[in-house]
């Protein structure tokens, strides 16, 4: 039997959830690589590019790190996969040009926009909570290969305005900033920390388990679990606003 939830409102996280954590590591990692040497020479002076910078050199602990040794750094992370929000920031920017130029197209399985279009119809709140830049989210998707996916989305949460994913308090945050009761809001993602961390703070959580996703083969845990968007019921939904992205979660 598919889990069914009485909920007002469903948190998406993206990579291995709603997308293919392989087109972000072998495509959008690679474009921001190549191009974090001339975001920094380029837009060094941008306050959200110079705010960037500052955390890498705190995170560093080198105040006077130049920008050869912050592409390192900002490159190591890549490599190792670290969800350092700098790093998250910085290519939340290139990929943010890199959709609007064009050059750029995101991805989502097939089962997720129909699913989430049901759900938005239905009155059920959408929103996204992402270790990826609110920048990068947006950008994400407003360039989705079925269009501009934004007006179906209340919220975007990141690590910056939320916190990191697998504490429970950023879910806390979050539901306060959405104004929703922890017991109406229903949390998907393929990583069993943060779905453990979605629990704690009194959310519904479900597990989705993607044939070839990285967290596949470790499972959930204890958590319900889907294979696709539309083995997932949705019973509950309050009136939809209608006022898509509205809210970008920086309240939080």
């Amino acid at each position: 039997m598919r889990p069914a939830f009485d909920v007002d409102a469903v948190v998406l996280d993206i990579e291995g959830t709603t997308s293919a954590t392989g087109f972000v590591v072998d495509v959008l990692y690679p474009y921001s690589r190549s191009r974090f040497g001339a975001l920094l020479a380029e837009r060094g002076g941008d306050p959200e590019v110079r705010r960037a910078v500052a955390q890498v050199r705190e995170l560093l602990g080198e105040p006077d790190a130049d920008s050869v040794r912050v592409e390192k750094a900002l490159n190591e992370w890549l490599d190792g996969d670290v969800k350092a929000t700098p790093l998250k920031t910085l290519q939340g920017l290139i990929w943010s040009e890199g959709f609007a130029r064009g050059d750029l197209v995101s991805h989502f399985y097939d089962d997720v926009v129909p699913v989430l279009r049901r759900w938005h119809s239905a009155g059920v709140r959408l929103h996204v909570y992402s270790s990826g830049s609110v920048a990068a989210q947006r950008a994400w998707f407003a360039s989705s290969p079925d269009g501009d996916l934004l007006p179906l989305v209340d919220g975007l949460y990141d690590t910056e305005n939320a916190g990191p994913k697998q504490e429970p308090e950023s879910y806390r945050r979050i539901a306060a900033a959405t104004g929703t009761e922890a017991g109406r809001l229903l949390f998907l993602s393929d990583r069993p920390g943060e779905l453990d961390a979605a629990r704690a703070a009194g959310w519904h959580a479900v597990g989705v388990r993607r044939a070839g996703e990285p967290y596949y083969e470790q499972g959930v845990g204890d958590h319900a679990q889907a294979g696709s968007f539309d083995e997932i019921e949705i019973i509950g939904g309050g009136t939809n606003s209608g006022t898509g992205t509205s809210t970008s979660g920086s309240s939080t």
